[in-house]
């Protein structure tokens, strides 16, 4: 740290430990002089920058006291299971504040709360301004998901609770939650639901009371381990009674009087390329040469807004849900699987109604003409990305005949998605290839492997397809000045991006680009230097921690990853309302036409549609990625002791956390990093040791040793393996935290808060299409 910026920090320091007490000079004279921070010279330097900056204010007197004393603020609470909290603040780029144990009043994780900020942020030694809730607003959690515990015949008698719950949830872990007898009536051992009915006080601090609402199954039976995730998620797996009925009354086939009005295109060579176990099948592709020269190429949709209409018990269901959940050895689908596999999936030989989106490309890549109407379609062949790949690679030794009859197509769309995928990237959009992990369980939901799976051109060509198709859609409805369901994915802010680009210099790359003013194509450049190179993980992982989440709105807002000015989600009806949506809006335009009536319709509900859109999608990501931690936890628990290749995927103030070859994740907890004390660089994100100058850096190859696997929490612990040091019992293996104490955490309380905190891998997440 700069001379100047250790005075800074030391000067701010002392404000905020005593935020309500006036300092005169010389009494922070002494404190500098004390601790060999600087001379008076660059002390009064120190108090006139932090007054401009509004760290400190003065009375002009000589005097000087903490700013932001007593502020109120509002956010979200997320707890610590040591007790300690944070409060996220709405504005994104707020720091989070700290809350200390004894300040939380009483809060649980995700309530929204008030705060009183008690001392500001200190920017010269990364400590984030810490407060005190004052006021629970809102309650996050209404129910949770745990193990019963019964308890005895006496104690039933004596308090009217039959038993209590622990939560799977390390948050909420720390509480008992009593319930009464007025709920259903588990038995010991049973992975129960419970709605929440009082919340921790000052008389019962660590308890809860509620009633159980659903008994999910015994936690050893199998598949309750994952049905109890989904329940903790509120993800609706049982089926309204009116909409199974209404499922039911649909025809499993198509009848002549849905044919009317549509255009028949059954002869057409069109075909579904998807993954071996896929069942349902909701777009298909068909591809030609014109004869001058162009593309022609069909993308047809399953016409799920057919069947699925407005103001009926299965569209109120498909809305609640918001799209499907993908699981390890599950799909929990939005529709029934009568719709969902049956008539609205595009299943080979049969004739089924779609939304077809014809569009003639040049061989440059570029669109110049297209039509969008309802068809008629018959699919000439249920192919897999496994089957293409292997023809477009010339090998058909045991294909099907479809295939070899099919090849002289499959080869023209690898063409044709190899120009358009140049043409993307000549614009600027941002393409992270990521290895993708399939984790194989057995018949009883225990995990036997990992699978790592790259994406071939199969793979690639039917999203560059699925991509034009949905520019294609979304262009033509925002020309029509109609209201319309977009996907979105806005420019970031200019002060994450600038802090990227410094970021970014510190490894070398010089980035000529405003952050202000920062376009799609800039990023990509980065990208693009960085391939191949040690620094490319750090980089990515930085550039998208600088990036938005993408979200749908009724607003055309662009597509900034994609460097799309229109794009909307219109290829997924069976597993995305919002597809679903797209499809009623474009059938409605064309029968009802584009009137005020139709407009002032979709233009009322659009921005709920949106909303519940965006936040089932985020519940299904999460409820996904919770159930791949626990199954890949559960695979690696037999390797205690094992060793391991890895890389570090993210450096944070209490560790690092580690990738192995087949995504596995885990933690390097600072207090296993034994051979030296580690400082953590927030500008760099690395690690150093102050003795031995050793650092850790993220995409650093490092060799690793799993010491403990905590199946229930989801947690993999590792340590550096180094063959020379002595070996000691498992028992004692990730347990020291306690006994070094809080080495390491002494700026940051444990956990650090604000905006560049380390969140897992949830930082490396590829931004959604």
């Amino acid at each position: 740290m700069a001379q100047n910026e250790t005075i800074l920090a030391g000067v701010l320091e002392l404000f905020r430990h005593e935020p309500q007490k006036q300092f005169r000079v010389d009494q922070i004279e002494k404190m500098v002089r004390r601790n060999r921070l600087g001379n008076f010279t660059e002390l009064i330097k120190a108090l006139s920058f932090l007054e401009r900056e509004k760290k400190i204010i003065t009375d002009g007197k000589g005097r000087y006291q903490l700013a932001q004393e007593n502020e109120i603020v509002e956010g979200s609470f997320r707890a610590n299971d040591k007790g300690f909290g944070f409060v996220r603040l709405d504005d994104e780029e707020a720091d989070d504040i700290f809350i200390q144990k004894d300040y939380t009043d009483y809060a649980v994780n995700d309530d929204r709360v008030k705060v009183k900020i008690t001392a500001g942020g200190n920017p010269w030694n990364g400590k984030g301004p810490e407060g005190q809730i004052i006021e629970i607003l809102e309650r996050g959690t209404e129910s949770l998901v745990g193990e019963f515990h019964p308890m005895t015949d006496e104690q039933v008698k004596r308090s009217h609770f039959i038993g209590y719950v622990l939560s799977t949830n390390k948050k909420l872990h720390n509480y008992r939650v009593y319930v009464s007898e007025n709920g259903l009536i588990p038995q010991m051992g049973d992975m129960v639901k419970v709605s929440i009915k009082d919340y921790p006080d000052k008389e019962n601090p660590e308890s809860m009371t509620g009633a159980i609402v659903e008994i999910i199954g015994n936690k050893n039976d199998p598949g309750v381990d994952i049905m109890s995730i989904v329940a903790a998620h509120d993800v609706r797996t049982e089926w309204p009674e009116e909409a199974m009925k209404q499922a039911n009354a649909i025809p499993d086939h198509v009848t002549d009087e849905e044919r009317k009005g549509r255009i028949d295109i059954t002869d057409q060579s069109a075909v579904t390329i998807d993954g071996d176990d896929s069942k349902d099948f909701d777009d298909a592709v068909v591809l030609w040469k014109l004869p001058n020269g162009n593309y022609h190429l069909g993308v047809h949709i399953a016409d799920v807004s057919h069947y699925v209409t407005e103001n009926t018990p299965l569209n109120e269901e498909a809305f609640a849900r918001g799209n499907s959940t993908y699981l390890v050895d599950r799909v929990i689908p939005m529709l029934p699987f009568r719709l969902s596999n049956g008539i609205c999936s595009l299943n080979e030989g049969v004739d089924r109604l779609v939304l077809s989106c014809d569009m003639e490309i040049t061989p440059e890549g570029k669109r110049v003409n297209y039509k969008i109407y309802p068809s008629v379609m018959r699919s000439h062949g249920r192919m897999t990305y496994n089957k293409v790949n292997q023809t477009l690679a010339g090998k058909m030794d045991g294909l099907e005949e479809k295939y070899v009859i099919l090849r002289p197509m499959l080869e023209e769309m690898a063409d044709l998605h190899n120009i358009l995928y140049k043409q993307r990237h000549r614009r600027g959009a941002i393409d992270f290839e990521e290895p993708e992990a399939k984790i194989i369980v057995d018949d009883q939901g225990k995990p036997t492997d990992i699978v790592l799976h790259e994406r071939g051109t199969a793979e690639k060509m039917i999203e560059s397809f699925m991509l034009m198709a949905n520019e294609t859609v979304a262009e033509d409805y925002y020309k029509k000045h109609v209201p319309f369901l977009y996907r979105v994915h806005e420019t970031p802010d200019a002060e994450r991006i600038k802090s990227f680009f410094e970021f970014c210099s510190a490894f070398g790359l010089n980035v000529k680009a405003d952050p202000n003013h920062v376009k799609p194509l800039d990023l990509q450049k980065v990208v693009t230097k960085t391939e191949g190179t040690p620094e490319e993980a750090v980089v990515q992982m930085m550039m998208l921690r600088s990036l938005k989440q993408a979200h749908y709105s009724e607003e055309a807002l662009g597509h900034f990853g994609l460097a799309a000015k229109f794009y909307t989600h219109f290829t997924s009806p069976i597993r995305r309302y919002s597809d679903l949506m797209v499809h009623r809006m474009i059938h409605a335009y064309a029968d009802q036409g584009m009137g005020e009536e139709t407009q002032k319709h979709f233009a009322s509900y659009l921005p709920d549609v949106a909303e519940q859109t965006s936040t089932q999608e985020r519940c299904s990501i999460d409820t996904e990625r919770e159930v791949n931690d626990l199954k890949m936890t559960e695979y690696m628990a037999d390797q205690v002791g094992e060793h391991f290749d890895a890389v570090v995927s993210s450096v944070t103030s209490f560790g690092m956390f580690i990738q192995l070859p087949n995504t596995v994740e885990g933690l390097i907890h600072i207090s296993n990093l034994t051979d030296d004390f580690y400082s953590f660089d927030e500008k760099t994100l690395t690690l150093t040791g102050r003795g031995t100058h050793k650092q850790f850096k993220i995409g650093m190859p490092i060799k690793v040793t799993l010491i403990n696997a905590n199946v229930e929490q989801h947690q993999l612990d590792f340590e550096i393996y180094d063959p020379n040091a002595p070996k000691r019992p498992h028992n004692d293996r990730g347990m020291n935290n306690k006994r070094r104490g809080n080495r390491g955490f002494r700026n940051n309380h444990g956990y650090r808060g604000g905006k560049n905190g380390a969140n897992k891998r949830r930082d490396g997440r590829r931004f959604k299409r």
